[in-house]
């Protein structure tokens, strides 16, 4: 797949702040169109309007609650009514939270469940097989740099994580031989509104390593024009995840536990 490879249709999910509007962004760019969607249909549409502005792209706006048990297949439909064929998914809805398993709300770690793991393998589901079926396409999954580890005080979202990268890899390989590509883009932390929804104001996680939204999309953008399998931005995230290749699981995750910690 070429970086000048232009005009296909992109579904982009989470559309409507941090690493899912740069990425929209470098779409648009690129030539692409676009189908925007995420809850907040106001952010949807004012990013319509600045793709038109700037590129003459006209966006189609496709509001979605990724959440619901049907979510995934309710926008689907949505966008076969609008007569659109999705070429390449970019999986980037998602959310975490910060505390003790335990003591965290169920109801929204199963919703978490339901975004970072249902929701993405159900539109993959859903959109690879016309992807291999023309012979070109392609996923980008944004998972993180949680994926390589166990993740304390953010279990759901580090195990949810995991599961993506995993999937994401195998499909990587399924796939390239179809001409079809599936890329996993693993960021360390970025200051978008992830954090503020997870409550990772004070976590020293937060305080290194950090790597600006616009900087992770464009990795990511790029890795998979490439027809990269696992793009992680920056240097410190890179050791990151080449270390726990080395580190005893014991000690990575008594390492993450202390830069997650809620304090008391």
């Amino acid at each position: 797949m070429s970086l000048f490879e232009n005009n296909r249709t992109v579904l982009i999910t989470g559309a409507s702040s941090g690493i899912g509007v740069e990425l929209a962004r470098l779409f648009a760019a690129n030539g692409d169109k676009i189908i925007l969607t995420a809850r907040r249909a106001d952010r949807l549409k004012a990013l319509a309007k600045e793709f038109w502005d700037k590129h003459a792209i006209e966006a189609a706006v496709a509001p979605a609650d990724l959440a619901k048990p049907d979510g995934a297949k309710e926008l689907a439909i949505a966008i076969g009514r609008k007569g659109l064929v999705v070429d390449v998914l970019v999986n980037n809805a998602g959310f975490g939270l910060r505390g003790d398993f335990a003591k965290l709300p169920l109801d929204r770690q199963l919703a978490m469940v339901q975004v970072n793991v249902t929701a993405p393998t159900a539109l993959a589901g859903l959109f690879l097989p016309g992807m291999l079926a023309r012979g070109k396409g392609g996923i980008l999954n944004v998972a993180s740099l949680a994926a390589f580890q166990a993740g304390p005080e953010m279990a759901v979202y580090y195990a949810s994580k995991a599961y993506l990268l995993s999937l994401s890899e195998a499909l990587h390989e399924e796939a390239k031989s179809k001409n079809v590509t599936v890329t996993a883009l693993c960021p360390g932390p970025v200051p978008t509104e992830f954090g503020e929804v997870a409550k990772m104001g004070d976590a020293a996680l937060f305080k290194t390593g950090v790597v600006s939204a616009e900087d992770v999309a464009k990795a990511g953008f790029e890795g998979f024009q490439a027809g990269e399998a696992i793009v992680i931005p920056g240097a410190l995230p890179k050791l990151g995840a080449f270390g726990t290749r080395f580190i005893p699981r014991g000690v990575s995750r008594r390492l993450a536990h202390e830069l997650q910690r809620v304090k008391e």
